[in-house]
């Protein structure tokens, strides 16, 4: 796979005055950020909380548009595809990075066809399971795996809970069918209905139904345990090395100038640190990721070779 830098101008600010000359002030119309997954899960909840805030620094308004699919192919290509004028912005999550590597043929270049423009937030995974299942911690996956059939739902193909599934599966042993949805919602409506047996999800998500009784928490895909959920015990604690989250960033296409890029990481960074995003985030057990394009883009480059590398470790196929 050929990589280069994302590289951005250090002076990109200082261009915003010329090219508002030339081409009018920016924004002049509203924005448009693209979600690639349905409504309901963490990554359209980050973005719908940024684009309430943004208003108020770009003077115009901020419309969320979700566009599911192929594993979230279909909202960043639509991005890709869009004019550079600062207008078109999508929200991308791990699968942008694991599709790199995963999907031998995207219909656009994950390097060279969009940059990168602001981190906002990131989610530790649960694994859980339905009351009922039969499980109740991860040894248990291995001898009901025996005697029927069992399965794990996730946000798509090409997602960090398809890989943090097929990590498990690589671990164990054991049979488990991957079972993709078009996004964490209605991933989580089958589980919560007992349709799916497993499923690796966000913590803000899953929280309210571990504590209502509606799940059953089977441990934590965190290095340690999680400040937000400290009495459930990870997966390594039982012998799983299974880490996985879900961040969320924004891209806008290759083309777009330097100076919307960074006017737009600023406005970015300012609305995540506004008193409704800082509690919301606390509420939820989100943490927050602002930054500057360039650390985006060293970050986008490190992640497509941390997943390069499970997906050849696990052997693990779009299919899996």
């Amino acid at each position: 796979m050929q990589r280069r830098s994302f590289l951005l101008g250090a002076a990109g600010a200082g261009l915003l005055p010329a090219f508002a000359q030339a081409q009018g002030a920016w924004p002049a119309r509203p924005l448009r950020l693209v979600v690639p997954f349905t409504p309901g899960g963490t990554t359209d909840f980050v973005t719908r909380l940024v684009a309430a805030e943004l208003p108020k620094t770009l003077g115009q308004p901020v419309v969320v548009e979700n566009r599911p699919g192929a594993g979230t192919v279909i909202g960043v290509d639509n991005v890709a595809k869009s004019a550079p004028d600062g207008l078109s912005f999508v929200t991308v999550a791990n699968s942008f990075c694991v599709n790199a590597t995963l999907l031998k043929r995207l219909p656009y270049d994950t390097v060279h066809d969009l940059r990168p423009v602001a981190l906002m937030g990131m989610s530790e995974h649960v694994l859980c399971t339905f009351p009922g299942s039969g499980l109740l911690k991860v040894s248990d996956i291995v001898a009901l795996a025996r005697s029927k059939p069992l399965s794990y739902a996730s946000f798509g193909s090409g997602t960090s809970a398809h890989l943090a599934g097929e990590m498990l599966k690589a671990q164990l042993g054991a049979d488990i069918v991957h079972v993709p949805y078009k996004g964490q919602a209605p991933a989580l409506s089958d589980l919560l209905g007992g349709q799916v047996t497993m499923m690796f999800g966000n913590w803000p998500e899953f929280r309210g139904h571990i504590a209502s009784g509606k799940l059953v928490a089977l441990g934590m895909a965190t290095a340690k345990r999680s400040v937000y959920a400290p009495q459930i015990p990870t997966l390594a604690e039982q012998g799983v090395k299974v880490e996985s989250n879900s961040w969320n960033g924004l891209l806008a296409p290759a083309a777009t100038p330097d100076a919307i890029v960074q006017r737009m990481n600023a406005d970015v960074n300012k609305a995540l640190a506004a008193p409704a995003v800082l509690e919301a985030f606390q509420k939820g057990g989100i943490a927050s990721l602002s930054g500057s394009p360039a650390q985006f883009a060293d970050f986008i480059q490190s992640e497509i070779a941390r997943y390069a590398e499970v997906i050849r470790r696990a052997n693990i196929t779009a299919e899996g």
